[in-house]
Order: C-alpha cells, then sequence, then structure tokens
C-alpha cells in the first residue's frame, strides 16, 4: 500500500473547518465536479461525484464528530482514478493558532508511477483544505 499524508494549519476555529470538510454531503459542483450526488446519513451513506463523465463513488465508513474525524472509502471498481483500495481518514485538530487538518489516504497504484499518482492525491487533499481555509480564514 501506497501512502499519502498532508498535513496543515489553518487559522480558524477546528469547528468551523469541521463543518466544512467534515459534511459528506457538502461537496460542491465546481472545478472537474461535475455532479454530486449523496445517498444516505451518517456511516454507510454513499456519495457520487461525476468528473467529466467519469463516476468516483465513495462511502462513509467512520464518522466521529467529537474528535472531528471521519474516514472514507472509495468502492467503485470503474473509479477514473489511478488507484485501487483507498481509504482515507480527515482529522482536525485545536491549537494555539487555530487547527490543524491531517488528511491521511492509502491506496494501490493501478496503472501509473507511484510518484505520480502520490502527487495526484497530494494534490486532491492540499485542494480541500486550501477551500476549507479560503472560507473559514476571512
Amino acid at each position: 500500500m501506497t501512502n499519502v499524508l498532508v498535513v496543515e494549519s489553518i487559522k480558524a476555529d477546528a469547528q468551523s473547518v469541521w463543518d466544512i470538510l467534515g459534511d459528506f454531503a457538502g461537496v460542491e459542483v465546481g472545478g472537474p465536479i461535475t455532479a454530486v450526488e449523496v445517498t444516505g446519513e451518517g456511516v454507510g451513506a454513499v456519495r457520487s461525484l461525476t468528473m467529466g463523465g467519469a463516476l468516483i463513488v465513495e462511502r462513509l465508513e467512520a464518522y466521529d464528530p467529537d474528535n472531528l474525524s471521519f474516514t472514507y472509502a472509495i468502492i467503485n471498481d470503474d473509479c477514473p482514478l489511478p488507484l485501487s483500495n483507498y481509504s482515507a481518514t480527515v482529522k482536525i485538530t485545536a491549537d494555539g493558532d487555530g487547527c490543524t487538518v491531517n488528511w491521511e489516504g492509502s491506496f494501490e497504484p493501478k496503472g501509473q508511477p507511484e510518484e505520480d499518482v502520490k502527487e495526484l492525491v497530494n494534490g486532491i487533499y492540499t485542494g480541500a483544505i486550501a477551500g476549507a481555509r479560503k472560507a473559514t480564514e476571512g
């Protein structure tokens, strides 16, 4: 398995960042995402993200609002991303200047060199954290 870990600080209240990143149904259409559909609620909920005609299906595996963390997995074998057996955990921790976001994923690269897939996944995480930073830091 290959692992990617992104740790970034945001100068905002941990709960405010959680309200954005911890909202499994809160992914917005924009950029490469052309449609979002969520079925179910809580652990077991499934979100389908359409990107340029391709579909990524993710399931919420664990959700802990008290500790500001959740885990999700990609569950469709025909996922267009060059990876398989993907699972990730997002954890938000309050610190002196705001909070720290830890986003860690593990997967098996598929059809592309490991470093290229790690770079792609790293970009997804940093992009989502940047969106939360922009929304909360004012």
